[in-house]
């Protein structure tokens, strides 16, 4: 078992129109070096007779220890995403997605996708509303077989009273691998968060997400199981106390027909933060997590254990 020790701090964020972060990392374990990590966000939004526009741009440049690779991986990802939202009458909207999303790795496969995924909705009461899509997406890898991949989901929005919110989605992923002669992988997806406010300063949340995804490794894919869990207390009228933790089940998949990949994780986690807001649009929060990741492929199990300090200011 590897266990390491991580401060973080100094870190600045942006939303709404744009904005900037930088984290710096220290780590007392002699196999990670310290870093200074960087990400720049620009937000807008827009309207047009009865069309509304938003768009995101997304840099981000980071070396951190990851579960997947079991060592620390220096990454420099690239994001943009354009969202087109028109009311069809009184209950009915059309919402249109596209992304397009790229990740460099450093000894690792490096990735491009370009994806959509759209959406008919249907608000049939205030408080209730349901809604069908479609999409699919294009991934060129660096080495390996580049997919393409479609789905198809239903979703539901349902705000029970004061105190409870429901959203649920799910759907089927038909994944092809595009320079493989193995068949195509066809694998239920689907995300479900549950929100409660039991005072109003408590609220609990619980969060669970089925996905497929490429991976760091060449010819392989993922499918991960995430569950989550979230307790937030307000103290003292400025201050918010977070409790969570989570599971991960996790399964590699081989994308080449000459490829055996057998291996399998269990990952657990547990994290605690007090933050507070300054000067309007500041934020700061101590914090401390703690990780466990279980493999049966030799040289996969880690465990990780990290406090710090976060900064941050939006404008």
């Amino acid at each position: 078992m590897d266990r390491d020790q991580c401060f973080r701090g100094a870190e600045s964020g942006g939303r709404l129109t744009s904005g900037n972060d930088a984290d710096h990392g220290r780590h007392s374990s002699s196999r990670f070096r310290d870093t200074t990590d960087q990400s720049v966000l620009v937000e807008g939004a827009t309207s047009y007779e009865d069309w509304t526009f938003l768009l995101s741009e997304h840099y981000a440049s980071w070396s951190t220890p990851l579960v997947e690779t079991a060592r620390q991986t220096d990454q420099e990802t690239y994001s943009t995403s354009l969202s087109a939202i028109r009311r069809l009458g009184t209950s009915l909207s059309l919402e249109l997605n596209a992304s397009e999303n790229s990740r460099f790795a450093q000894q690792f496969t490096d990735s491009h996708e370009w994806s959509t995924m759209d959406w008919l909705n249907d608000q049939v009461w205030p408080t209730f509303g349901v809604a069908i899509g479609a999409g699919g997406g294009y991934i060129n890898l660096s080495a390996g077989s580049d997919m393409t991949y479609e789905q198809i989901q239903g979703r539901v929005n349902w705000r029970a009273g004061d105190k409870w919110s429901f959203l649920l989605s799910g759907g089927l992923e038909d994944r092809q691998f595009v320079d493989s002669s193995l068949p195509d992988l066809i694998d239920p997806i689907f995300g479900l968060s549950i929100h409660y406010q039991l005072f109003e300063t408590t609220a609990i949340s619980f969060d669970a997400e089925r996905r497929i995804s490429s991976t760091f490794f060449q010819g392989q894919v993922t499918e991960s199981t995430d569950f989550a869990g979230n307790f937030r207390q307000r103290l003292l009228k400025k201050f918010y106390l977070d409790l969570r933790a989570g599971y991960r089940m996790t399964t590699y998949k081989s994308t080449s027909a000459g490829q055996s990949v057998s291996r399998e994780d269990d990952f657990t986690f547990f994290s605690v933060r007090l933050s507070t807001v300054f000067l309007k649009n500041g934020t700061a929060s101590i914090f401390y997590h703690t990780s466990d990741n279980t493999s049966n492929a030799s040289g996969f199990r880690t465990a990780t254990t990290q406090f710090g300090l976060d900064l941050g200011y939006h404008f």
